[in-house]
């Protein structure tokens, strides 16, 4: 009967301290907008493809660490850019897909993960597949996208992807441009690179 309740002590004691480990293994990382980041909006039209660029973000995530460094889960990550931080080189068009993304109501597009599944690759790189509500102009739409990570030797994590959007899924209208003689296609794809860097005592 003691050596019953012995064992039954040390297995609740090692479960505490396997979660405890666990829980110190989460560690928080923020957007660092000194690396070199990447958020593109692209698409077609009736006379010239056309990308919007920003390199401007909000945003961190919860990576959580095996004890040999190697990547097992990610929570919480999210990121938020402003939509006049997005920047096409051409008035014209700046002004019209502002006004398309009701700006003036909406000021910027986000994203929150929901769950995410990792599949690790080779040197520090991991496939994730994560799912999450993306919000564009006020509406927000569940989407699925894979996104490569590489876990960098400066405490940093380089993030990227790239989703295929259709606008009108956002009740955003197409903007067209020249008194209607351009018009843009409904079709828009969003690239991202995102580099998370390691908090200070985290």
């Amino acid at each position: 009967m003691k050596n019953n309740i012995r064992q039954i002590l040390i297995l609740t004691m090692c479960g505490i301290l396997g979660f405890s480990s666990l829980a110190r293994a989460q560690t928080t990382y923020k957007i660092n907008d000194s690396m070199d980041l990447d958020m593109k909006l692209s698409g077609t039209s009736t006379l010239h493809k056309w990308v919007m660029n920003a390199r401007t973000f909000n945003g961190e995530a919860q990576f959580g660490f095996k004890a040999d460094h190697q990547l097992i889960s990610l929570k919480g990550l999210t990121f938020s850019l402003a939509v006049l931080d997005l920047k096409s080189g051409e008035k014209g068009l700046d002004k019209n897909a502002y006004k398309a993304l009701k700006n003036n109501e909406y000021k910027d597009i986000t994203y929150k993960l929901i769950s995410a599944a990792i599949f690790p690759e080779k040197n520090n790189k991991y496939l994730i597949r994560a799912r999450g509500n993306l919000t564009i102009a006020g509406v927000t739409k569940e989407v699925s996208m894979d996104v490569h990570c590489i876990v960098n030797d400066e405490a940093t994590i380089t993030c990227t992807g790239s989703e295929k959007l259709n606008m009108t899924d956002y009740q955003v209208k197409p903007p067209s441009f020249m008194l209607g003689a351009m018009k843009t296609g409904d079709a828009i794809t969003l690239d991202f690179i995102l580099v998370y860097k390691k908090q200070i005592g985290a």
